[in-house]
């Protein structure tokens, strides 16, 4: 008898998230895995060398060629310093899909939440698709559950 496979399910969704208050970095430049994974190490010693109490870390690409990385900062005194800037993302409606990477191919991921929001606009559920970004609990890079939670949002406007 073979063995039972439990299958992934991996579903989009509409969501309202928080506003969030984010330390961040950002270049222009090629893709370059080894460049993000640096900047945000950068990020997380700048964070903890001034003692800030840290949340969600971001990865967006808010322009063609132009990359941020960012991590929500807690707390009334957050102060930036070059090259690490502050904003915050106001409270949004997004479209979102949680997956992890290692099951579930992140191309695949991608091609279907356009697509489903494609229809969403024919729908007339959505008005126009905005930004992208990936949100982790923790560093995906050191943190496991962080990186096999992957959450990635398309900003909507309904």
């Amino acid at each position: 008898m073979p063995a039972r496979v439990n299958p992934m399910v991996v579903d989009f969704a509409f969501k309202r998230t928080p506003a969030y208050r984010v330390a961040y970095i950002a270049w222009t430049g090629p893709w370059n895995e080894k460049r993000i994974r640096a900047e945000f190490t950068r990020l997380a010693g700048w964070a903890k060398a001034r003692g800030y109490r840290t949340g969600h870390w971001f990865f967006r690409e808010p322009g063609t060629r132009r990359w941020e990385v960012g991590i929500e900062v807690r707390g009334a005194k957050v102060r930036a310093q070059a090259p690490v800037r502050l904003k915050t993302f106001p409270a949004t409606r997004v479209a979102s899909v949680v997956f992890d990477p290692e099951t579930v191919s992140p191309a695949l991921v991608y091609h279907g939440l356009m697509d489903w929001l494609r229809w969403r606009r024919k729908d007339g559920k959505i008005r126009s698709v905005g930004s992208t970004r990936e949100v982790y609990d923790g560093n995906p890079w050191t943190d496991a559950k962080a990186w096999s939670k992957t959450d990635v949002q398309f900003l909507v406007r309904p």
